[in-house]
């Protein structure tokens, strides 16, 4: 089993991507290595930005969010004039409840509250 897990992706403009993972999702930064920043997102999750090569916006990526509270990150993401892609939904395929917007680079960031409360569930047997 492993400690924690990175997902790093490529930004154009670090300071502004910076504020829409910092102040407007409202992560904590929890390492500066200048080029590179690296936010919590959970417990041992983390969402590190970098501006070392060009940035490329995939639509094969998404960042989810995990939280029980999707629609006061909507308010959040609204406030600060974030793009929603999706508004607060529930989807009854996967059990979730979720919201679409895009970061500053255009990655899709998924915002979602699992319905289903075993989806954690510690079973290695799944």
């Amino acid at each position: 089993m492993f400690d924690g897990q990175i997902t790093f992706i490529y930004v154009a403009d670090l300071e502004r991507s910076h504020d829409f993972y910092r102040a407007t999702l409202g992560l904590s930064l929890v390492l500066d290595q200048g080029r590179c920043r690296v936010y919590r997102a959970a417990t041992a999750a983390y969402i590190g930005i970098c501006d070392t090569r060009p940035p490329v916006a995939s639509s094969s990526l998404i960042l989810t969010l995990v939280t029980d509270d999707v629609d006061g990150v909507h308010t959040r993401l609204v406030d600060a004039g974030a793009p929603i892609d999706v508004a607060p939904r529930s989807n009854p395929e996967f059990g979730i409840y979720q919201l679409f917007t895009r970061d500053p680079d255009g990655y899709v960031v998924e915002v979602q509250r699992f319905d289903d409360p075993s989806w954690a569930s510690s079973d290695e047997s799944i």
